[in-house]
């Protein structure tokens, strides 16, 4: 939009705190939101499925886990000023540069966060290899949107990749979105959809970690690398089976922690340099960057003044609501005559695959409310309460 490339040290300190948001979100959805699913069994009653069971009955696993969302956020506030909705990235690169004491605990965070993230990978790992049936159990076929750089998992920056449900993919810049991506106004929802467009016709697609795990050729840190060979060689490629999003959220929390070790070391990332002010007059533009939940567009048109007079974004979850729908119905369809409870257990795990806003994902202590109604052709079939 002002025409103007950050210095490298901005480059490396806004990679960070992307890669801390990765942190602290994947940690607190898989262990504190997913966690009680798929963590205490299908046995344990809904209102005992939160957090505090989960303290009580595994509390190192449970108190690590924070720990490590704790971190993510402590490396965003010390790069970014504060955890949530971070100040320090401006126009141009950022407001200022690291400290020297800054950079230490920059340092020490980072340093803290690699090995609960293995370990907490390797657990989590050993939980989900022993729950076949369920990692099997909501399989949806579609097409998949992520961002790759030189063909490797990129969180940051790259072009975006389009993969077919036969493994064959396009890419194409984000400038040119509204060529491969389309947004529909449906009657149910006040959401609008997106689907992508292959030859003529609007077929759903899938970001977020599984979409991003598919589409990539490769993960360049060593550990996130070899858990993707393993996941490939187990789970195919692509893999369409929706509750591996929680794995390829692993893969990716893998990823964050490797990578953020890697940044830190950079000699560049306490250079002074950190701004380029702009000079020449605002153009309308758009960006994209891969957040937790997948791929994250933003399109502005502006005046000669900067002032903006359109915007769209297409936010992750947007454009996962078709598929979203459809994983709800699969769950009902598997489970329809199974007693209530476990109906409408089945049906909030579904959603909670794609990690949805908090709203949506967390586990309320005692009874979440919920009404569905199943309908087949128009025609009621089945009305379920939770109140």
């Amino acid at each position: 939009m002002f025409d103007v490339t950050p210095p490298r040290a901005a480059w490396l300190l806004r990679n960070i705190l992307n890669l801390a948001s990765i942190l602290h979100s994947h940690g607190v959805h898989f262990f504190a939101l997913a966690g009680p699913d798929l963590l205490l069994g299908e046995d344990t009653p809904h209102g005992s499925r939160n957090i505090l069971t989960m303290l009580a009955k595994a509390p190192e696993l449970t108190k690590q886990a924070l720990r490590l969302r704790t971190l993510g956020a402590e490396i965003a506030e010390t790069v970014g000023g504060r955890p949530t909705h971070p100040v320090s990235s401006v126009v141009g690169g950022m407001a200022q540069p690291l400290s020297k004491d800054r950079y230490n605990k920059l340092v020490a965070l980072v340093e803290e966060a690699l090995p609960p993230a293995n370990s907490l990978y390797d657990t989590a790992k050993k939980a989900l290899e022993g729950q076949a049936e369920r990692l099997a159990s909501l399989p949806l076929e579609t097409h998949y949107l992520g961002t790759v750089s030189g063909g490797a998992l990129d969180l940051y920056e790259g072009e975006l990749r389009l993969q077919s449900p036969d493994g064959t993919t396009e890419s194409f810049a984000e400038d040119d979105w509204a060529d491969h991506l389309v947004e529909e106004a449906v009657s149910e929802s006040y959401g609008k959809h997106v689907f992508a467009l292959k030859d003529g016709a609007s077929v759903a697609f899938r970001v977020g970690a599984l979409a991003r795990i598919n589409c990539a050729d490769h993960i360049s840190t060593k550990r996130a690398q070899e858990e993707l060979v393993y996941f490939r060689e187990k789970w195919g490629h692509p893999s369409h089976e929706t509750v591996l999003f929680h794995m390829a959220r692993l893969i990716e929390l893998l990823y964050a922690a490797e990578r953020l070790s890697e940044l830190v070391q950079e000699p560049e990332v306490t250079s002074q340099d950190v701004r380029v002010m702009p000079t020449a007059n605002p153009k309308s533009a758009c960006a994209h960057v891969e957040a937790p939940r997948g791929v994250l567009v933003h399109d502005y048109q502006v005046d000669n003044n900067g002032i903006v007079t359109g915007a769209n974004l297409l936010v992750a979850t947007q454009q996962n609501l078709p598929s979203i729908n459809e994983t709800i119905g699969l769950a009902a369809k598997r489970y329809l005559d199974s007693p209530d409870e476990v109906l409408l257990n089945e049906i909030e795990f579904s959603i909670r695959c794609y990690d949805p806003c908090l709203s949506c994902a967390t586990h309320r202590y005692g009874d979440m409310k919920l009404e569905v109604n199943i309908r087949r052709g128009g025609i009621p079939m089945r009305t379920l309460k939770r109140r």
